[in-house]
């Protein structure tokens, strides 16, 4: 596939055996010598603590003003791009799938919280002077500790991370204790999104989901559309037209290139899916991203 961003496999370019990282926004901005960031995507999670900042964050086919006490999660296979008019001051935190396993953060733990999304709108967090203080506070405990040569403290960083994570959902939402019914439509919920991930460049029928989660239609539908609002076939429609555009935007491929990738037949029925939820062409969406 003939890319045009970069995908960086790997948390430190340098050794592949560490499976978490965090700079300061200073010096990443000094590294690039105030060069702008080039569009790219991770195959690793990344979370962006912006104390102050100016510019523009985009993500995928969003662009975000950057301003003081942001916070933004950037999922695993989005491509993103930080714009700076100056140097910004914060963290940049990156962990991968790895380093979750080896400190026994369940993967649930981080569905459950609901900040990373792989696609769609994913504007910054924005916290209150003294939820942030908490937050940041957590980032510089998570720095000085990757920066010291002591025992467990990947131990560490992972149970700061979580207090980091958790401080960040509650400055959003207030939980409540589920019932059990609420338990079981929340685990469906990420069974599916999980099986979509896997599954959608080839299959693209509600049945096929339910029958892999050994429910009817009717019961994924019911349960996606109380706690998402939205079908199954809405949810998977979503991220086939947002891989769609990254490909017109950000690769090479032709048209017929692309719809097989995404487990179309004929090239003309990828046309009329995409130009049917999105009023235009896919020739139409790329000449406008390219000229705009």
């Amino acid at each position: 596939m003939a890319e045009k961003v970069k995908t960086y496999q790997n948390v430190n370019a340098q050794s592949e055996e560490l499976s978490f990282g965090i700079s300061k926004m200073q010096a990443i901005y000094a590294k690039r010598q105030g060069k702008i960031d080039k569009p790219h995507r991770h195959n690793f999670f990344t979370v962006l603590l912006f104390k102050n900042a100016k510019g523009k964050h985009k993500i995928d086919f969003n662009t975000y003003t950057l301003g003081k006490q942001q916070i933004y999660f950037v999922a695993p296979g989005q491509v993103h791009q930080v714009i700076e008019e100056k140097a910004s001051t914060g963290y940049s935190m990156v962990f991968s799938y790895q380093f979750l396993i080896e400190n026994a953060i369940p993967l649930s733990f981080i569905e459950r919280l609901n900040l990373f999304q792989n696609y769609g709108d994913t504007p910054p967090l924005k916290t209150t002077t003294q939820q942030f203080e908490r937050i940041i506070n957590y980032a510089e405990q998570i720095f000085d500790s990757f920066h010291q040569n002591t025992p467990y403290k990947f131990m560490a960083i992972g149970a700061l991370l979580k207090l980091l994570f958790i401080a960040c959902n509650n400055s959003c939402t207030l939980d409540r204790e589920a019932t059990d019914a609420e338990q079981a439509g929340e685990n469906l919920i990420r069974a599916f999104k999980k099986s979509v991930e896997q599954n959608y460049k080839s299959q693209h029928t509600t049945a096929f989901y339910a029958e892999a989660l050994h429910i009817t239609p009717d019961h994924l539908n019911r349960t996606l559309k109380v706690k998402m609002g939205k079908t199954a076939k809405d949810y998977l429609t979503t991220r086939l037209i947002t891989e769609a555009k990254r490909l017109l935007y950000f690769s090479d491929l032709s048209n017929k290139e692309i719809a097989y990738h995404l487990g179309f037949n004929q090239p003309g029925n990828f046309s009329a899916f995409f130009k049917n939820y999105t009023k235009v062409s896919p020739s139409g969406f790329r000449k406008t991203i390219l000229q705009n």
